[in-house]
């Protein structure tokens, strides 16, 4: 699936099921709340935190994907395709920092990461 056909099929379903978009903010708001959600599971699976037993069923692969859906509403409702934002950034991306990861010697130190 393409990022375009990504949101075609989030707006979609909105349209089907979701009645209408929650406003911008509401879905920054949801957007904070995902994100969180991916947070914690980082900090407990890779991080000194344990897992509470109501935690241990969290699936990252989901709640990154819930990110995403957010990204993608955020992205439908102010008119953003973003197929053409992603190839702007990679171009902007690669132009500021095409030597500057290469020559940061913070990052030499850990190449097997």
């Amino acid at each position: 699936m393409t990022l375009k056909e990504a949101q075609k099929r989030v707006d979609d379903w909105i349209r089907t099921y979701g009645v209408q978009y929650f406003s911008e903010l509401t879905n920054m708001a949801i957007l904070t709340e995902e994100v969180g959600e991916v947070a914690r599971i980082i900090s407990r699976k890779y991080g000194e935190q344990s897992f509470k037993p109501s935690d241990k069923e969290k699936d990252l692969a989901d709640e990154l994907a819930d990110v995403m859906w957010v990204v993608m509403c955020l992205a439908n409702q102010t008119g953003i395709d973003l197929t053409e934002a992603l190839e702007r950034n990679f171009k902007k991306k690669t132009e500021r920092d095409s030597e500057r990861h290469k020559n940061n010697e913070k990052l030499s130190n850990n190449k097997n990461k």
